[in-house]
């Protein structure tokens, strides 16, 4: 019996239905890695471009917050170029979906853009971490390589041995009573325990009326300086660490304020970045269901 021409041309929807699934993966990972390559792409370029306006001199180059500007900037326009370059390649390069309609069209493309913009995330977050974790791993191995023999000889020679957990307190526990240590050939180097004073009033917050005095009498003793002399240079001294230690304490609140800024910069753009990738690939869907044969 023979067939009508109805029954002889497949029904699209029934075709449709018999698919496994609506997701186009070969063309997510391939916008996933388009995505991922123009991400490296421009952050070498910006890394370049960041780096060559760092100067050591003074009065040259930009200011740190310059940069930390400039580095938002630079990620948030590196975070939606590659989402829109990605996005648009998948939705040109996934097939087409006979038979549905076009509202669910626009929908999966949209989250086709997405996931290949979380792909690429994902993607972009492995390499830069792997790369991390090696130049710091590297790092460790090359100081250990260098410094370990260094510190060790260093050691043999003084005959000594590195106090553990708390030096200043070693140091307070053998310091002598009224008198600083006498100088001469088989005397210890003050700068030592004066290092560990330093770090103490570091963690402190002030110097001990006691370490004050003991450091004139080092002084005085070293130096051959009257005692006010001595006074005096011991209060420059104490001065001056103690703005050091402020000023270092506000560089790293103001390098904390800044990194908690980027980060928030960082998440926005991408969160605009997986809009961008999403409309891209609308936009590159629907292109290629215009050009369709």
């Amino acid at each position: 019996m023979e067939q009508t021409l109805e029954q002889q041309i497949p029904d699209p929807r029934a075709e449709h239905t018999r698919v496994g699934s609506a997701a186009s993966w070969p063309a997510i990972i391939a916008g996933a890695f388009v995505a991922a390559s123009v991400s490296l792409v421009l952050l070498a370029l910006g890394s370049g471009l960041g780096f060559s306006e760092i100067s050591p001199w003074p009065g040259r180059g930009v200011t740190a917050t310059t940069f930390a500007v400039t580095t938002a900037i630079w990620l948030i326009v590196m975070q939606w170029v590659s989402s829109a370059f990605g996005g648009y390649i998948t939705g040109r390069l996934r097939t087409r979906w006979i038979g549905t309609h076009t509202h669910e069209v626009f929908f999966r493309d949209t989250a086709h853009g997405l996931i290949t913009w979380a792909v690429a995330t994902v993607l972009v977050a492995a390499t830069l971490a792997t790369s991390v974790f090696s130049a710091i791993e590297g790092g460790a191995h090359a100081v250990a390589a260098q410094g370990g023999p260094l510190a060790q000889g260093a050691l043999a020679a003084q005959g000594t041995v590195p106090a553990r957990g708390n030096p200043y307190g070693v140091d307070k526990l053998f310091r002598s009573k009224g008198s600083a240590p006498a100088s001469g050939p088989g005397s210890t180097d003050p700068r030592i325990e004066v290092t560990h004073i330093v770090a103490n009033s570091w963690s402190t917050g002030k110097v001990p009326e006691a370490d004050i005095g003991y450091l004139v009498e080092l002084v005085a003793a070293r130096t051959a300086l009257s005692q006010a002399e001595a006074q005096k240079r011991v209060d420059e001294f104490i001065a001056s660490t103690l703005d050091a230690e402020k000023k270092a304490k506000a560089d790293a609140d103001a390098a904390r304020k800044a990194a908690a800024q980027a980060a928030i910069y960082l998440a926005l753009s991408m969160l605009v970045g997986a809009f961008i990738a999403s409309v891209s690939a609308a936009l590159g869907g629907r292109l290629r269901d215009e050009h369709y044969l």
